[in-house]
């Protein structure tokens, strides 16, 4: 310890006490979590509360460590042996016991028992885990992933099987962005999925679906949820917008990726003859960083992967936290581990997302490239947030200011999309007597803003995606729109046809 360090105060890995307190369950309780988190030391001697160093008497410091070692010896299980040595600071002794990561978890107080005993760090106090923390501790020491348990619970036929696997096939081939990584596409088998995770076999030989199984599926309407809000202001006070996803995973991945950009501005610069839209954020590290959420959101416990927008950031938070040995400085070196392995062997064959380790590196290289702040990672040890700070009102792209929309170009480019816009009502107007007020609704949207999609059209007219996608093939049939796109690309746009007669 130097003296900085003890002016920093308490944190989340770093404890004062003044003096060693009579019952032992005051200080063992933290070295039971500083062994189920990352680590920790706890120092007596110091004042927790003004700092002070107190010390501890010469004559009675290996007094003091003996009771200390053998206390932590009898009151925790599995059993941990902590690091105690004394240290002169300004003329006074005190003592550092250093906790190291426990690799046998969860440590609990052996009084307390398994179920009540077992404590965790969080935000630099020591408190309770809860039974989702715990069964989490299990899994990390045991090399395991909650999203390969077995789910004998539920009836899995071969036509269920086909049916992810030729889903999963069409979602990676609407991901690829050439033919030739088209032709790489291979056909997921029912053993693929097996040596995946997403299936199991039990000890008769019976296949069964795991958990991963039931989010790529949607059949979880608890667990595997993305909520995503957006606020008026910098705090959650307000709500302007607000949408609970659910369904496969891949799909809630990418309604959540679309709420993002539709909620965040929209530049433009015109390349010769030409508009290219460009976000005030770099759009494929949103994506990439919301599929990185799901990787490694902890689904045992109760809160969901939230997406929000604020006025000044976008701010992904994703339960769990960091996994042992991963920590925020060797995420941004390119240090990956996985928290849902099957899933992310899924969604790496989906092409949702790239190669391992390289999704934090390209978010720091292209937000720099924006010109704007670097990303703000927060470990809340229970969840892992991380903060994409927005411009302040005119959109970069590689440090080049983007034309304001003052600008005479962009102010031109803009009457040609209004007169459009003018001449494309002119075009449907005849037809609105004939139109029910759903497709009134629809078609007025496609005007406003070139396209829209199933879900926009099922948030548009408050329906379920069922309902929605009927409207929308009816209106197919009846030639007012045209189907473009596939899988998460699919759009619908005003039928040209309609609009030239």
């Amino acid at each position: 310890m130097t003296r900085e360090e003890i002016l920093a105060g308490e944190s989340k890995n770093i404890e004062f006490k003044v003096r060693r307190p009579e019952k032992s369950i005051h200080y063992t309780k933290s070295v039971v979590a500083f062994a189920n988190g990352k680590g920790g030391s706890i120092i007596f001697g110091i004042d927790d509360k003004t700092r002070d160093i107190v010390g501890v008497p010469e004559e009675s410091v290996f007094r003091e460590m003996d009771a200390i070692t053998n206390a932590i010896s009898d009151s925790c299980e599995p059993v941990i042996v902590p690091d105690i040595y004394p240290q002169t600071i300004d003329g006074k002794t005190i003592i550092v016991v250093e906790i190291g990561a426990g690799k046998q978890k969860p440590y609990y107080i052996r009084q307390e028992g398994i179920t009540d005993g077992v404590y965790m760090r969080v935000s630099g106090t020591t408190r309770k885990a809860d039974r989702a923390m715990t069964q989490e501790m299990y899994y990390e020491s045991e090399g395991r992933s909650y999203d390969m348990v077995i789910r004998k619970d539920l009836n899995l036929s071969d036509q269920d099987i086909e049916k992810l696997c030729a889903d999963m096939k069409k979602v990676a081939l609407s991901n690829c962005k050439n033919n030739a990584s088209k032709e790489k596409i291979k056909d997921v088998t029912k053993n693929v999925l097996l040596n995946w995770g997403i299936l199991a076999e039990d000890e008769n030989g019976d296949i069964h679906p795991t958990n991963a199984y039931v989010f790529l599926t949607g059949q979880d309407t608890f667990l595997s949820k993305i909520q995503c809000g957006m606020f008026k202001g910098t705090t959650r006070t307000v709500f302007v917008d607000k949408r609970d996803y659910e369904g496969p995973l891949w799909e809630q991945a990418e309604e959540a990726y679309q709420f993002v950009l539709r909620n965040i501005r929209l530049g433009a610069r015109i390349e010769g003859l030409y508009r290219k839209d460009i976000y005030e954020l770099p759009p494929d590290s949103i994506r990439e960083l919301i599929m990185n959420a799901v990787m490694n959101c902890s689904f045992l416990q109760p809160s969901h992967i939230q997406v929000a927008v604020y006025d000044d950031r976008v701010e992904i938070t994703s339960p769990g936290g960091l996994m042992p040995r991963v920590t925020i400085e060797r995420m941004k070196e390119g240090y990956s581990q996985i928290r849902n392995r099957a899933l992310a062997h899924a969604f790496s064959y989906m092409n949702l997302i790239e190669g391992w380790g390289t999704g934090i590196p390209r978010l720091l290289r292209e937000m720099k490239e924006y010109g704007l702040a670097e990303p703000e990672f927060i470990d809340m040890e229970i969840a892992l947030r991380i903060n994409l700070y927005r411009s302040a009102g005119i959109v970069q792209d590689n440090a080049q200011n983007v034309l304001k929309d003052s600008s005479k170009t962009q102010y031109d480019a803009h009457k040609m999309r209004e007169n459009k816009k003018v001449r494309d009502k002119c075009a449907i107007s005849a037809l609105k007597q004939e139109l029910n007020t759903q497709e009134k609704m629809i078609l007025e949207f496609i005007i406003e803003n070139g396209n829209i999609t199933s879900s926009r059209t099922m948030e548009l007219l408050n329906l379920k995606k069922r309902r929605a996608q009927v409207i929308l093939g009816q209106m197919i049939k009846d030639g007012l729109i045209c189907k473009v796109g596939a899988a998460r690309s699919t759009r619908y746009i005003l039928n040209k046809s309609l609009i030239n007669n």
